[in-house]
Parts: C-alpha cells; structure tokens; sequence
C-alpha cells in the first residue's frame, strides 16, 4: 500500500451513500418532493453530526452531489435525531438552516464564512444557550448586521449606521467556554458583548477593533487561549495579555496559546521589541503555543541566536509546541525552542504554516502555499504526500478564494508530475482530480484553467480520469468555446479532449458526442480555416474527431450534419502539404465509411474524385493512401447498383485502389490503433468487390506481420482465421489476396503454437 492510501472508512462509504440516495435509504419522498425520515428511524447523534457535516462538504467540493432546500429539516425534531457537533462553512447554511435545527442541544456548532446568515440567526443562537460548550461565528460578516440598514440613523460622514445589532446577548449561555467571533466585518462592542460570559476558556478576537483591553481580565482565572490575529495592538494590550499569567492549567485546553501575530507587516503601528517578547514569554511561563507571525522587530538585524530577539526564549521552561514566526527573521535561526515552527525557512516551516493558517488565514496560507510552489519547482519536495494532502485541503476549504486557487493549482502541476508519481496512491491521485476539475468549474480566469489543464496533463489519460470522466469532458468544452482566446490553454484542452476519447468504450464517446464534442472541434477548424492556421490545434481537433467516431454511427452522423466534409475539403485545399493533418482528416473519413447508412453521403463526383486523387498520396509514409483506399473499400462494399457518379467509372477507380495497394511496403510501420477489427473482417467474406477484399486482406497481413504480439491475438479472438479460410475457397478471391491470407493465417498458427517461455 502506498504512502497515505488510507481507504474510506465503512462509516465513510455508508455516510456518502445514504446522502446521495436519502428516498432510497433513510427517507421518503412527498408529493411536493419535500423530504422527511421514513417512519420508525432513530439516529443517534454520532450518525447525525456526520451527515450533517458530511453533507456539507459534499456540497462545497461535490459538483455531481444533488443538494437538497430541505436537508436540515430532517433534524427538527429531537426524539428521532440527535445532532451535537455541527460544522457548517460558506453559503450552504442560511438562517432557516439554522432555525430548523433549533430543537436540537448543540454542545459544539461552528460557523465559518457562513455570510448568507444574517442577525435572525442571533435569535436562533438563543436556543443553544443551555447546551453549548463550543461556538465559532468566524467570518459570518452580516450575522451582528443591523436588520433595515436605510431606516438606521446615519454616522459622521451621512452614511447609513453600520453597526453590530444591539439586541443580541450572550445571557444564559452559562456552559459556553470556547467562543471565535474573530473575522466579524463590522464593528462589535465585543466588552458588552461578552460580559455574560465570566468562564471562557478559549477566546478569538481576530480582526476586531478592540479600543480599551482591560476587559479581558475578567477571564484571568480561566482563559487558557487568546487569539488576537490581526488585532491593532498597543503597549496597553500587552500589558494586559501579560497579567493573564496566573491562569491554571484548564481542563478544556491543557495548553495555553496566545496569538497576536498579522496578515502583514504594513497595516499596523505596533512593533514588538526585545523588551516586549521577553516580558511575554517570562510572564507567561506556563505558554506552550505562541504565534507571533509577520509581526515586525526591532532587533539588531543580526542571526546569532544571543544577539537576536529571539534571546527572550532561552528562559524557557521547556520548548514550546508551536511557534509561530511565518515572515519573520526569527524562522531563519538554526536554534529555535520550539517542536513545530511556521516560516519560510524551509520545507517543513512552510508546510507547517500551510497546515496551521489554512482554515482561517487565506491569506497567509496563499503566500505559504506559493513558497511550497517554488520548493516543488526548483527544488525537491521530501515530504510528498503531507504537501499534497495541505494543498488539497487548502483548494477544498477556499474554493471560491482566487489566490487559493492559482497558487495550489500550480503546486499541484509540479507535486503530481513523473518525479514524485511512485509514492502517490489511487486515492489521493483522484483527490487532486477532483479539486483540479472544481477549480476549473469555479473560475474562468486564464491562469486557472491552464494550471488546471497542465495539471491533468500529469495522469494517464483515460485511465486516472475515467471516474469523472463525463465532467471532465463537459469542463474541456466549455474552455474550447469560440470566446475562448488564450491559444496555450486551447492546445492543452485539445491535447486532453482527444486524449480522452482515445482507448474508451463506444457508449463514453457516444456519451461526450451528445455533449457538443464533434461540433466543439469542428469550430475550432471552422476559426483556424478563417485564420489560415494549421497549428497544433487544427491537428489534435482533427485527431479527437478521429477517435470520437471510431464506432460510432451517431458520432460519424453528427460530422456529416455539421458540414463537416466542407471542412474537409477546404482544409486539404488550404493545407496541402500537411501530412499529419491529411492522415487525421482521411482516418475520420475511414470511420465515417464503416457506416452503411451514411455512405451515400460520400458517393458524389466531387468526394469520389478526391478519394481516388489521394490514393497517389505519399504523405505520411501509406497512412493517407491506405485510409483513401480504406474509404473507397467500404463503398465498393456496397456494389454497383449504388454506383450513381456517372463521371467516375467504378472499374477505374478500383484499378487505381489495386494499384495504390501493390506499391504498399507490407513492413510499414504504422501509425493506427485497431481495438477491433470487425469493420476490416465484414469486407473478406463478399464477391461484389474484390478489391475491397484486397484491401482488407492487405490490412491485415501488415497488422499481424509487424505487429504479432498485439494484432494476432484479436484476430483469433474475432473470429478472423475463419474467415481468411473463406476467402482461401471463394472463386472470385484474387490470387494476391489468397496468397496474403494465407500467409496471415500461418504467422497467427505459429503465434498461438509458440510455447511460453517459463524461464524468466
């Protein structure tokens, strides 16, 4: 088992099953398509808390996943659900949500980024008070919002009042002990707001305006963490975090954490000094968490640990847990006290710093993650997987944060590639996939998609990407609109379209077909005609066209309707020395050919005249000659009686196609993918067209000569050895053609007698 293939869990498996069937589990449907429990169910709260949450991530990171108005509903009643640990994230809750939940005794509910919650939800709050140990309110900007913004009196500048809503308090929540308001948008009285609180345990102001600090002291006896991220600080503020030293070691958090580090380093007056450190760390012995990141120094500049600013920690007790010195001098020491350390020192500082600020710190998790990005592209990347799991995290948390995005897909681009492929499991190779393909859904931005498309360029294509297959397909062609300018992403999302219909079974093409596929790449040759362009584009769109028909009808059909033998005309008159684009346009025509039904489309003078010209051809070794002669097989196939091109005579052009096949070399190499040969083996067993037998034999003869190994096996298997064996006893077989099939039927014999080497 690879590194971190960790496989889902039962509990896991059972949760994503029942929330993407819930009618044909746990449910029942009404009428109105409302949802409810079916009769009898009782769930207690370790499977609610799951598939509430689960639910919610489904719908964050799931693009298939069905998502339902009325999934709360299902736990608004307390006798058949019990839910206790709820975390909820983005827009997927909104106040409703969270009332039909109200019933329920929350211990722990965390809101994060929740910004369609507005001040309703407050009342609802209300109703956790007895229960709740735990709450996080972290960047739920209009939930403290004062309802009917234009009726409030207006501020200084004559603007509409924006602050927090008055009414709201936290009386009665006696068992509250954790609480983050940290990331509120407007500004709170966070010292009346929380006078009712006299025990906390863990408190996070992130980000709020806290003019006068004195008030923390009311928890001095109690207060085990302190967060006080992108707070504008002051010598009052420290002096006031420091009397917080005769805390005891709390039952809830046995670790004491302070934070006061920043975002940046411009933003803010408050410089921490030598002075001010040293007070921090003697005053606060018992610390075992301190994050101090992007805070500027005042220190001599230099990097001996006695003479820098990190001297404070040589009194110490013991090292800390965790230190915080993200962009800071300090990480670039070579003797820090701590066990684990944020920075940009090296490797494991920065992943450190990825895993510790994702969650809540876009912004310093995006410079974190574009240091790993450098790392994985200059360097080497020692731990692989911790660094793709981070990246991962951090693109699912922040799908909708752009920063996020651009800088983890390009760290995907390189953590993915050949080098490090061996240590990456199944399961985390599709994780990247599916991350990649959310980000390419969420953003239309160049820079985005190309990471995103590169990124794809790193997996075996079908294989890796069959399990989102349809998706990946639908997100290629919405990239290769008209609008679409960019001509890099162009070439990687054509280079990924043909890629992906190469090697896959009839019912993924006919699938992609009804997508939009063949019309896609035939406006793409339809823009590159008009800007008489044969560049890598027009090639693989005529290659992708090639796979996408091979075997099937509906496919072939949709070119023909779309005008796209048209294309073909001009492009041959365009490009007339474009060897490789002449093979791709005749292999396409060869599929169309297979097609009974539509080859009286291609009977014209003007179609039949082509055809027989490029029997001459020596473009691409045979491959154009062979594919003409291919086409023309097919409707010789079909007899004279449906011969209608009076300026062409039948007999003449198969005079040509047996000339242009006696001057094939049978050693050529080939440049052809059979995965069948049926459409070859329905021409051998027929006398309306000898040379149609001719030419079908041939194929076959430089197939399993060239290529034993691979061609002789699906002979057999199809059938063909029987076949050949017809033709050998038919009268009207050409003695070229009985000689060639008897020679293919002897190379198959000795392929299938050959003993197995057992040596090796």
């Amino acid at each position: 088992m690879c590194a971190g293939d960790r496989p889902e869990s039962l509990a896991e498996i059972c949760t994503a099953r029942c929330l993407r069937n819930l009618g044909g589990t746990m449910c029942r449907t009404s009428a109105e398509g409302s949802l409810s429990l079916s009769g009898g169910v009782f769930l207690p709260s370790e499977i609610c808390d799951r598939l509430l949450n689960t639910y919610v991530e489904l719908v964050l990171t799931d693009s298939t996943f069905q998502k339902h108005d009325g999934f709360f509903t299902l736990f608004s009643d307390p006798y058949s659900t019990r839910l206790k640990r709820v975390q909820l994230r983005n827009d997927v809750v909104r106040d409703r949500d969270l009332e039909a939940i109200a019933k329920q005794d929350l211990i722990e509910l965390h809101l994060i980024y929740c910004n369609k919650l507005t001040s309703g939800s407050l009342k609802t709050l209300t109703h956790f008070r007895h229960t709740l140990v735990s709450l996080s309110l972290y960047g739920c900007s209009n939930i403290f919002r004062r309802r009917g913004l234009n009726t409030q009196a207006l501020d200084d500048q004559g603007n509409p009042s924006r602050r927090a809503e008055p009414d709201f308090t936290f009386q009665g929540f006696d068992r509250l002990r954790l609480l983050n308001l940290g990331g509120l948008a407007l500004p709170v009285d966070v010292e009346a707001l929380l006078h009712p609180l006299p025990t906390l345990v863990s408190l996070d102001l992130s980000g709020i305006r806290i003019p006068r600090a004195k008030f923390l002291l009311q928890w001095k006896d109690t207060l085990a963490s302190l967060v006080l991220y992108n707070v504008e600080l002051s010598e009052e503020h420290i002096h006031t975090i420091v009397k917080l030293s005769n805390l005891r070691v709390h039952l809830f958090l046995p670790h004491r954490h302070l934070d006061i580090s920043r975002e940046n380093q411009r933003s803010f007056s408050f410089k921490l000094s030598r002075n001010t450190l040293t007070g921090i760390v003697q005053d606060l012995s018992h610390l075992v968490s301190l994050d101090i990141s992007l805070l500027l120094f005042l220190s001599s500049g230099s990097i001996e640990p006695s003479d820098s600013s990190i001297f404070p920690f040589r009194d110490l007790k013991r090292p800390l847990q965790f230190l915080g010195l993200y962009d800071t001098s300090l990480c670039n020491l070579t003797h820090i006290p701590a066990y684990k350390v944020t920075g940009t020192r090296n490797e494991d500082q920065i992943l450190n710093a990825i895993e510790a600020y994702t969650e809540l710190r876009p912004e310093v998790a995006h410079r974190a993650i574009n240091h790993l990005f450098d790392i994985a592209r200059i360097q080497h990347c020692s731990q692989l997987i911790r660094a793709l799991q981070l990246v991962i995290a951090a693109l699912k948390f922040h799908k909708y944060n752009k920063n996020i995005q651009v800088t983890g897909s390009a760290a995907l681009f390189y953590l993915t590639n050949t080098e490090y492929r061996t240590n990456q499991s199944v399961r985390l190779r599709r994780e990247v996939i599916q991350v990649v393909l959310n980000g390419m859904e969420e953003y239309q931005e160049v820079t985005v998609q190309r990471n995103c498309c590169l990124t794809l360029c790193n997996f075996s294509i079908p294989e890796e990407l069959e399990f989102q297959y349809l998706r990946v397909n639908q997100l290629l062609l919405r990239i290769l609109e008209p609008a679409w300018q960019d001509e890099s992403i162009q070439r990687i999302a054509v280079h990924l379209c043909n890629a992906l219909v190469c090697q896959v079974d009839n019912d993924h093409k006919e699938a992609v077909g009804k997508m939009g596929f063949v019309t896609t790449m035939l406006n793409l040759i339809q823009k590159k005609l008009q800007d008489k362009m044969c560049d890598q584009v027009m090639e693989f769109s005529w290659s992708a066209l090639w796979n996408i028909t091979d075997e099937t009808p509906d496919n072939c059909e949709m070119f023909l309707d779309s005008k796209g033998m048209s294309l073909f005309l001009q492009c041959l008159e365009t490009f007339p020395d474009k060897q490789e684009l002449h093979r791709n346009m005749l292999g396409l025509l060869g599929n169309v050919a297979e097609v009974k039904a539509l080859r009286p489309q291609l009977l014209t003078p003007q179609f039949i005249t082509v055809f027989s010209n490029l029997l001459d051809s020596k473009a691409d070794g045979i491959e154009v000659s062979y594919n003409a002669c291919g086409v023309l097989s097919h409707i010789m196939f079909d007899g004279p009686e449906v011969w209608t091109v009076e300026e062409s005579c039948r007999d003449e052009v198969m005079d040509r196609m047996r000339a242009a096949i006696r001057s094939w070399d049978v050693n050529s190499r080939r440049n052809i993918n059979y995965r069948s040969f049926e459409p070859i083996l329905r021409l051998l067993p027929q006398s309306i067209a000898p040379v149609s037998q001719y030419w079908a034999t041939w194929a076959l003869y430089n197939l399993v000569f060239v290529y034993p190994d691979k061609y002789c096996p699906l002979l057999i298997r199809e059938g063909g050895m029987a076949l050949l064996q017809g033709v050998l006893e038919m009268d009207t077989s050409q003695a070229e053609t009985k000689d060639m099939a008897r020679k293919v039927m002897e190379y198959c014999r000795n392929f299938r007698e050959e003993p197995m080497d057992t040596t090796k």
